[in-house]
């Protein structure tokens, strides 16, 4: 075979590759649409963990949908349906004293009553697990806000029904329930994390 004709086969295998991964992208089906839970100073909620380090996260690296960097330190960083927590939404774990920030998404979790907790290893995204918590928010986030960035990526079919969602809360005129910004307490470098088996994939 010549060279011409070896890079001919080349790049159409190149391109073919390229175009079944639009196409699978594309097709990827959303989450299951679930009702979201009132928004109330004290909820309890599902919640998964994730890592930078995982394929899903790699083209995003160590950065948030903020544009900033994913934080585990006295204020930890967290993604969400942005409908349901808003970005800027700090609440408390209570069974650990953890302090979280919601300042990321993701493509499982819109139109999920999930939220993500970011970890700064695989260890202990896998130590977390599945696990539903009680938490309390400290403060919510702005739903105007939330729809500005979240318009500017509605490409994305995710983003779309999370906007969606957040176009037609803040036409009802539904207000957060009114609180003060709580103390955030210190939180300890190396949490006790309990055993949970992990899932086969981040949800």
């Amino acid at each position: 075979m010549s060279y011409e004709a070896a890079m001919h086969s080349l790049l159409r295998l190149l391109f073919l590759a390229g175009a079944a991964f639009i196409f699978s992208s594309c097709a990827r089906s959303l989450p299951k649409y679930e009702k979201p839970i009132a928004r109330a100073q004290f909820q309890s909620v599902r919640t998964t963990a994730y890592t930078h380090s995982e394929d899903d996260h790699l083209c995003h690296g160590c950065r948030t949908a903020l544009g900033t960097t994913l934080r585990y330190g006295k204020i930890r960083s967290a993604a969400a349906d942005w409908s349901r927590w808003p970005a800027g939404t700090v609440f408390r774990i209570l069974d650990t004293g953890e302090v979280c920030e919601v300042d990321d998404i993701g493509w499982a979790l819109a139109g999920r009553n999930t939220i993500d907790l970011y970890k700064p290893t695989r260890a202990a995204m896998n130590a977390w697990g599945v696990r539903t918590v009680n938490i309390e928010i400290l403060q919510w986030g702005d739903d105007a806000s939330s729809l500005s960035i979240l318009s500017k990526r509605m490409k994305h079919r995710h983003v779309r029904r999370m906007a969606n969602d957040l176009e037609k809360r803040i036409a009802s005129g539904a207000q957060n329930p009114e609180m003060m910004v709580a103390q955030v307490p210190e939180v300890p470098s190396s949490p006790d994390l309990r055993p949970f088996r992990k899932p086969a994939r981040r949800l």
